[in-house]
């Protein structure tokens, strides 16, 4: 048989096996529109689930220190402290698969993020401090609900919040000064496609997307089907990504439940009477933005006929600006109509106009894209897209005001109508440009301000900084000529954040501020209207995060990179450590070469009281990044300065493990063909950081294993498959069969048709008779990831089982590509830590 024949029965096999899968969902709709939380499923060998011991319990179950979230007036912080892993019973909530949503039908509630991402978190506390004084006020959350982020409004008087609850999403609204907060009654907010709640730029209304009254119940499931799932295509090229068939629509009883749980009644919600006013006619509004002037409101409305072959981000719409001045009588105007998306290039954009946005520095000014070379980086023109604006009142033709020769990534507006950003991207080069560009003076030709590499790390210049205007619109801060920006830092040494003022006539910056070496401190936000004075972020290995106000002081002896200014810092808040234990963990930045001579690095842990010298089993995990050039492959990214946290496989320091942690493995080539030598370069990473290890006289050579989730999955069970250096690995929601993703994976852009030697090469499905190293498989059975379905598993453990090798498969019940539930993570934990001591740390000498 020729290669190219079994490559067709291959996918034939394995596109059979997937449609034998579960189908669209998981139980009837009937069913899960009365259902109660699942029950978990008993996992292999165990009656329920499984915990590590104590000392790692302890420290999964404290809680992780709060995010912070300036005001726009600068002068309040909110502490925002986030629930890590909600139970079991929550991740279990029955659920209906819509088109890439994922929606509890009886509250409306979004299931999950999309692409499988994880169940959004619930806040847990809130507190409010001053940044004068730093006094603080707590505010108390509504029992019984799931709070979400709060969003500030311009004027820094109020802050909005959801709550899930178990009947409705609801809108809560909060008192900055008081700390007081108050629902609003009878608001059931829709957050299927997010914009479920925003501030108009009046700064005391809430314009809302909410579940239509009177809807009655959803559409029952036909006792006897009305037919079969037809789908036709005629001879049209077009690829598009590989969807998870079960969140796909797939019958004509999927596209009315899409209907019924897609529809909204747009709102104004008055945040003082928590008065409702409804605005328009129900429909299913995917977006909505409101113009800067508070009349205007940029509406997006999914419509048919739907597809069962891509998700609802690619279904027909139409585009169109309300005039909302009369709530009960809008006045709509056309912008666009769009039809159906399901055959978009790969890395492509959709034809037509797309990416619009209001321009912030003006009433109601629409700005968006239109691709000229059909949407494909394969096809070479003078310029991807073109950029087209429309003023009020929306009667006249779109001017177009400029061209791209990449593809257009969007505008930053300036605080001044004659300065803005306008950015472009290149995929094919992995490469990035901004210009400065005055959109009123078509004439003046755009200024190149940046022009490098998407994957620079070390001459990154970082983002404008930015402020919220009083109409809530965001744009870049300028003071006279300058503009300011803060960013990661990233240098030999490990990240070091920064602010620098950049002088928009001379294009040179000057450095303000930068973090010190022992330390992770960074910009946050001004205080008041000069930049001498600004609040930042400030963490160490020991200290956990808190906010600091830092001023700066005369100009100090200018050093290459560090700051031209001393400056003084002052504690704000004061969060205490949740995790003492954990400070015993020591870690280090180690650099090293690949055989190539190509630059790598990666984190080094090692256990509470480790003593130097000592050899201990050590776990690398890794996640392999694509690059275009060698010289940006190799630059240092992350701090060994940051406040230690242990979350997953780090944990399993607590066990007597040195973990080799967030190790560099590019994977370097031009970006069209970069998958050709995946493999050998994946061992060749891996033996440069097993060798730096063992010659540190940290790990011992004979225990090491190996670990990573999705994309790192595969390289994991890629290297116990083509390599000696790991006597066991950990693989975590990964794709192991790419011929299941046949139109692209990670950069390969190349169908299986065009490289079938690149996808059997890079699919550890295809050597399961040669994988003979303990291999453990982790999956959660409902990830919606496209490329990493639960089915990838299920087959590589069945190859593995069926070749006499050694493996286990665990699938954690109801949770999505990232596992989120308490139970989930508990039992992740004990079966690394059960593999890992049976085959890695108490594994018999290698032979």
């Amino acid at each position: 048989m020729s290669k190219h024949n079994a490559l067709n029965c291959l996918l034939a096999g394995a596109l059979v096996a997937s449609a034998a899968s579960t189908p669209i969902a998981a139980q009837s709709s009937s069913s899960l529109l009365n259902a109660t939380p699942a029950q978990a499923t008993p996992i292999e060998g165990a009656s329920g689930y499984s915990q590590p011991p104590k000392n790692i319990l302890d420290v999964m179950r404290a809680p992780s220190p709060p995010k912070p979230k300036v005001s726009p007036t600068q002068d309040t912080i909110l502490l925002v402290s986030w629930q890590d892993y909600p139970p079991i019973s929550r991740v279990a909530t029955p659920f209906l698969r819509l088109a890439g949503a994922r929606v509890e039908p009886k509250n409306h509630s979004k299931h999950d993020t999309p692409g499988g991402y994880g169940i959004t978190p619930c806040v847990t506390n809130f507190e409010l401090v001053h940044v004068a004084d730093g006094a603080q006020i707590h505010v108390t959350l509504p029992e019984g609900r799931c709070p979400g982020a709060p969003v500030w409004a311009a004027d820094g008087k109020r802050f909005a919040f959801v709550a899930i609850a178990s009947e409705a999403v609801e809108l809560w609204i909060g008192d900055a000064k008081t700390g007081q907060i108050h629902q609003v009654p009878g608001a059931r907010l829709n957050p299927m496609f997010n914009d479920e709640m925003q501030w108009m730029p009046d700064q005391k209304t809430l314009l809302v997307k909410l579940v239509p009254e009177g809807m009655g119940s959803p559409p029952p499931e036909p006792t006897v089907p009305n037919g079969p799932s037809i789908q036709e295509t005629e001879g049209a090229k077009g690829k598009s990504s590989t969807y998870e068939n079960r969140d796909t629509l797939g019958s004509k009883h999927d596209e009315d439940l899409f209907d019924y749980f897609a529809a909204s009644q747009l709102a104004l919600v008055d945040a003082a009477s928590a008065t409702i006013t409804p605005v328009g006619k129900p429909a299913n509004y995917e977006s909505v933005s409101a113009a800067p002037d508070g009349k205007h409101v940029l509406i997006t409305a999914i419509h048919k006929p739907y597809s069962y072959v891509t998700t609802y981000d690619r279904f027909p719409k139409e585009v169109e600006v309300w005039d909302v001045a009369e709530p009960a009588q809008v006045a709509a105007h056309t912008i666009a109509s769009l039809p159906l998306a399901d055959r978009v290039p790969i890395r492509g954009v959709p034809v037509g106009p797309r990416d619009f946005s209001w321009r912030a520095t003006e009433p109601a000014t629409l700005v968006w894209a239109e691709a000229l070379d059909g949407g494909d980086w394969n096809v070479t023109v003078p310029a991807r897209d073109k950029i087209l604006l429309l003023k009020a009142p929306f009667n006249s033709p779109a001017v177009e005001i400029t061209r791209t020769e990449q593809r257009y990534d969007g505008f930053s507006w300036s605080e001044r109508p004659s300065v803005a950003l306008l950015n472009e991207d290149d995929v094919n080069r992995h490469w990035r440009r901004s210009f400065i560009v005055n959109v009123d003076d078509p004439q003046r030709k755009p200024r190149l301000l940046w022009d490098l590499s998407t994957d620079e790390e070390y001459a990154n210049p970082g983002n404008p900084v930015k402020r919220q205007l009083a109409n809530g619109s965001s744009v870049i801060r300028q003071d006279g000529d300058s503009i300011y920006l803060a960013g990661v830092g990233s240098s030999p040494d490990g990240d070091r954040p920064f602010l620098d003022r950049l002088d928009l006539n001379t294009l040179k910056s000057e450095r303000l501020f930068r973090s010190d070496k022992t330390s992770y401190e960074q910009f946050l936000s001004f205080i008041g209207p000069d930049a001498k004075t600004f609040l930042t972020w400030h963490q160490s290995p020991t200290d956990p995060p808190n906010a600091f106000t830092r001023t700066l002081g005369k100009p100090a002896s200018e050093t290459a990179g560090e700051a031209v200014f001393a400056s003084t810092s002052v504690a704000i808040t004061h969060v205490p450590d949740p995790t003492p234990a954990v400070r015993a963990i020591k870690k280090r930045l180690v650099k090293y070469k690949r055989a190539d001579g190509v630059d790598l690095s990666f984190t080094l842990y090692t256990p509470p009281d480790y003593k130097e010298g000592t050899r201990v089993p050590a776990i690398l995990y890794a996640y392999p990044l694509d690059y275009a050039d060698a010289s940006k492959a190799g630059q240092v990214v992350g701090s060994q300065e940051t406040f230690t946290q242990l979350r997953q496989y780090r944990l399993l320091l607590l066990a007597g493990y040195a973990i080799i942690d967030n190790t560099s493995f590019p994977i370097v080539g031009d970006p069209k063909k970069a998958y050709d030598t995946y493999l050998e370069q994946l061992v060749a990473d891996a033996k440069a950081a097993v060798d730096e290890a063992v010659r540190l006289g940290v790990a011992d050579p004979n225990r090491i294993g190996v670990t990573g989730h999705s994309h790192g999955a595969l390289m994991t069970a890629n290297l116990v498959a083509h390599s000696d250096l790991f006597r066991a690995g950990v693989a975590t929601s990964g794709s192991y069969n790419k011929t299941l993703t046949p139109f692209g994976f990670q950069s390969e852009r190349r169908s299986v048709w065009e490289a079938s030697d690149v996808y059997l090469k890079v699919s550890p499905f295809f050597f399961a008779d040669k994988l003979k190293t303990p291999l453990l498989i982790v999956h959660g059975a409902e990830d919606a990831n496209p490329g990493t379905t639960p089915l990838q598993s299920n087959k590589l453990y069945e190859a593995i089982r069926g070749n006499g090798g050694t493996a286990r498969l665990v699938l954690l019940p109801h949770e999505p590509h990232w596992y989120t539930a308490m139970e989930s993570n508990e039992q992740l934990v004990y079966e690394m830590l059960r593999w890992f001591d049976k085959y890695v740390k108490n594994a018999p000498p290698a032979p």
